[in-house]
């Protein structure tokens, strides 16, 4: 049976973090969508969805195994209808782990075949975050050593 994970997220911006969690995932599973949610905590998004998808796919032009999609629903049901089996969640630090933890605890309930699998961030993109990231591009500082694609 073909392992599919899910790697859901705002991805506002996708960073290199991110692209890294995906490449190693690869050597997990067959196939990884990457899921752009729109996140209800957050009023706005900074980088438009639409571009977003864009860049992201043209990282992984050359890799059919990954791919992007947008969703507006709960995770566990976005998997379902996407037939995955697996979430793809990366953690930096312990703060990530408990948040995370308790977002996995839920989506199992809903969905009781959906297994989270977490990686833990390659220690040089540790200290990489989307929100950091927006912060310095909204006040004209150079992003592109975080991102895997130009802005």
């Amino acid at each position: 049976m073909k392992k599919t994970a899910l790697f859901p997220g705002s991805f506002d911006p996708y960073t290199k973090g991110h692209h890294d969690i995906v490449m190693r995932g690869l050597n997990l599973f067959d196939e990884i969508i990457i899921a752009i949610g729109h996140n209800t905590t957050k009023k706005s998004r900074y980088f438009d969805i639409d571009l977003m998808v864009k860049k992201i796919e043209g990282v992984y032009l050359d890799i059919p195994a990954v791919r992007v999609v947008v969703y507006n629903e709960l995770t566990s049901s976005l998997a379902k209808a996407q037939c995955a089996q697996y979430l793809l969640r990366g953690l930096r630090n312990t703060t990530d782990f408990e948040y995370e933890n308790t977002i996995s605890q839920m989506n199992r309930y809903l969905n009781e075949e959906l297994e989270t699998v977490f990686l833990i961030t390659s220690p040089e993109y540790a200290s990489i975050s989307s929100t950091i990231i927006r912060e310095v591009h909204r006040y004209g500082g150079n992003v592109d050593k975080f991102l895997p694609y130009e802005v």
